[in-house]
């Protein structure tokens, strides 16, 4: 119950306030107190924008919450109809409909904080009860339960002296006696009362910024319009400065639409923080993202002019953030658009020189962020067109295109690649050679049609590249071992298999690098030629023309070779000259699509060959997978629990555990990616191999010969010291070179 003496404390606390920030931040703790709730706010209007905000502290600042006033939220509803409600629970809906049909609860607060609203009494603040000057909301009994009629009567009270507080708090700002942020301009006698109240008139009418217009009708220089945001926010004000460059790491993994929608954008790093450049500091949600963006880095703000906000977004480009390089081609496409206003945007053909920087620019931003795919994926209707990047195994979006320009842009991939541009009923593959400043590349492409008449397009990129150094691989010292001694040999063949984009050619490349001497002669088949090195003579394989991979071995055998590679054996005319070759005193390279090294072996006796030529020739089988390794900058080591401990011994098989060694002590340690601005805050750069060597030693191809089980030959591999892909990639997990998550989701089978 509503103590007197309690009641004649806030009326006096609310007609001691200095200004009404003091009213909406300082009185809630009374208010919480007095109404036994567990949350309240108070709302006052905003003349400017119609809308009802109240204050809250973030961090040392103060911000704003910021709601319509609309019978479409609770608070909202309370100032526009002028009516106190009291709501037993705000997540039912058919309680809500009886104030109103459009009335909604917004659950994102609750979503983001983990906390369940209930009950909520919301009272409009008004002024000799017609002017309407804000809401009080209370949220949620400590003591469980609904609101009783006594608290809203008590609610209504207090509104009624909170009304009277407002006006007075008003009255005073009229007179100049509360800070607004154009205080500054009307102290340096730049503006006057009198136009300040016209341009906001104005600014309401056109839906435009106030400060536009400061600066375009009064002529008010920017810089003393930037002085008054200054003095207000209490930050810097920064203008739009081409010289400077905004690191690309702060922008990696921000949409440019989403930052042009809500006006701010990471400006720079300073003295170990994020500087924000945003048009309002104050307002609560704005931050509030922010915060979930940045996941707990320190960041500080800096006050901009709308316009300038937009014009750094629109700066970034190339090196600075590739994917506002394309926005930038965007906003070109619909200017021409608007010019031709008779005809609809999809008329715009691929020969539109937009249309082709586009598609340049995208190829050359996913070159240059590494990526490995680029995947085009047009929608039904209206909706964008998304651009994904692969890179390092996952995919990401990279950028949206209006869907006005999707037929464009995949009409001109295609011409680019010589495909059919007015077939769009079946699939089609082609290849695009690029060329860039300083390099070229080539380009696989595939068409799909899709849903709604589209074409989904993807790319994979084939930059050709000099071979990884075998030292540098990464495998363990006896694979490495092996391995070496494996191609060192004069005949025989070696494959190297696992799924597609696992690193196959990259291996088989290295081992060529390692043998590559002007005494041997060596020749390789391709589909297509991805890495080059001089000393090998290579060819690339075109299926359509006849030109096989057989056709290309029994050219190669006509060629006086000492070494063969053959990009893949795909069926068992391949595979048996292959192991012909070997026979006959040649060392062949290739690959295969199997999940293991022990599976490979019966896959090809399952093509067809003898198998006493295969195991005679059989040097061995190298299986692999490619894991993304923890970022150098983050990657931190913690204490493993004991499950963990428990769940790797299980997954690495407790008997040869046991002869690692690796108890479980205080000195257990496991690695894992904090996140930071360069690896995008995933904790992962780059990826690494992970191997499981099978050496054709005697036994080994006395066990093909009596075409024993998988089973038979995988345990006795071990027994000879073979590491399974799981055992290899935990032991490098233990390193620190990747994490037990990542080795899972590729090496179990």
């Amino acid at each position: 119950m509503l103590a007197s003496e309690e009641f004649i404390s806030i009326v006096n606390r609310l007609n001691a306030a200095k200004d009404l920030d003091s009213i909406l931040v300082d009185m809630k703790d009374d208010l919480l107190h007095l109404f036994d709730s567990v949350q309240v706010s108070i709302f006052a209007v905003d003349r400017e924008t119609k809308e009802l905000y109240s204050k809250v502290l973030i961090y040392d600042r103060m911000g704003e919450i910021r709601v319509p006033i609309s019978d479409q939220s609770i608070a909202g509803f309370s100032a526009r109809y002028r009516r106190t409600l009291n709501i037993v629970d705000a997540y039912d809906s058919a309680e809500l409909r009886r104030y109103g049909p459009n009335l909604r609860f917004d659950s994102s607060w609750d979503q983001k904080n983990g906390f369940r609203t209930r009950a909520i009494i919301a009272t409009p603040i008004l002024f000799e009860e017609k002017y309407i000057l804000g809401v009080l909301e209370l949220i949620n009994k400590r003591s469980g339960g609904a609101f009783s009629e006594q608290d809203v009567k008590y609610a209504q009270a207090v509104a009624k002296i909170l009304g009277v507080a407002f006006y007075n708090q008003h009255r005073l700002a009229r007179q100049g006696k509360g800070p607004t942020k154009f205080s500054y301009l009307m102290e340096q006698n730049l503006l006057s009362q009198h136009d300040l109240e016209k341009v906001l008139a104005e600014a309401r009418q056109r839906n435009v910024p106030v400060e536009s217009l400061l600066i375009s009708k009064l002529r008010i220089p920017k810089e003393q319009v930037g002085k008054a945001l200054s003095a207000f926010y209490k930050c810097p004000f920064v203008e739009f400065d081409p010289k400077i460059i905004i690191p690309p790491d702060l922008l990696s993994n921000q949409s440019i639409n989403y930052l042009k929608k809500n006006l701010w954008l990471p400006l720079k790093r300073e003295n170990g923080k994020i500087v924000i450049l945003i048009d309002n500091p104050h307002d609560f949600n704005k931050v509030e993202d922010i915060r979930r963006i940045l996941k707990g880095q320190e960041f500080t703000f800096c006050v901009s002019l709308r316009e300038e906000i937009l014009r750094f977004l629109e700066a970034a480009r190339g090196e600075g953030h590739p994917a506002a390089s394309i926005q930038s081609l965007i906003g070109e496409l619909e200017s021409e658009v608007e010019e031709q206003e008779d005809e609809p945007a999809d008329t715009l053909d691929e020969q539109d020189s937009t249309i082709v920087k586009l598609a340049n620019q995208i190829i050359i931003d996913a070159y240059q962020m590494g990526a490995s795919d680029i995947h085009i994926e047009p929608y039904f209707g209206k909706s964008d067109t998304v651009i994904r990047f692969r890179t390092d195994g996952s995919c990401r979006e990279y950028q949206r295109v209006p869907a006005n320009y999707k037929r464009a842009l995949v009409s001109r991939l295609k011409i680019m690649s010589s495909l059919d541009i007015a077939e769009r009923r079946k699939p089609q593959d082609g290849k695009i050679k690029f060329h860039m400043p300083g390099r070229d590349i080539e380009l696989r492409i595939a068409t799909i049609p899709t849903t709604g008449g589209n074409e989904d397009v993807v790319m994979r990129i084939l930059a050709a590249s000099e071979p990884i150094p075998l030292q540098k691989m990464n495998m363990s010292e006896r694979n490495l071992r092996e391995f070496i001694a494996m191609i060192s040999k004069p005949y025989g063949i070696v494959l190297v298999v696992g799924p597609t984009g696992s690193g196959k050619t990259t291996t088989l490349h290295s081992a060529l690098g390692y043998i590559n001497t002007p005494e041997r002669k060596i020749w390789t088949a391709e589909d297509p030629v991805e890495i080059t090195q001089y000393g090998l003579r290579q060819v690339q394989v075109q299926p359509k023309i006849g030109f096989t991979f057989a056709a290309a071995m029994r050219a190669f055998l006509r060629a006086d070779p000492d070494v063969i590679m053959i990009g893949e054996m795909r069926d068992q005319e391949t595979a048996g000259m292959g192991i012909e070759a070997s026979l006959t005193g040649h060392l062949v390279f290739s690959t295969l699509h199997t999940n293991s090294a022990v599976e490979t072996l019966t896959r090809l006796l399952d093509m067809g060959l003898d198998p006493f030529n295969f195991a005679d020739a059989l040097l061995g089988v190298l299986a692999q997978r490619l894991v993304k390794t923890l970022c150098k900058k983050c990657k931190e080591p913690y204490q493993a629990s004991e499950e963990e401990y428990e769940e790797i011994m299980h997954a690495y098989g407790s008997e040869t555990w046991e002869k690692l060694g690796v108890p479980y002590d205080e000195n257990f340690l496991l690695y894992r990616g904090k996140g930071c601005d360069v690896c995008g805050q995933s904790g992962y750069k780059g990826r690494t191999g992970i191997h499981e060597l099978l050496i054709g030693s005697k036994t080994t191809k006395a066990l093909i010969q009596k075409h024993c089980t998988m089973a038979e030959i995988e345990s006795l591999a071990i027994k000879e010291g073979m590491a399974t892909l799981l055992q290899d990639g935990l032991l490098k997990a233990l390193k620190g070179d990747t994490d037990v998550k990542q080795v899972k989701a590729v090496a179990i089978k």
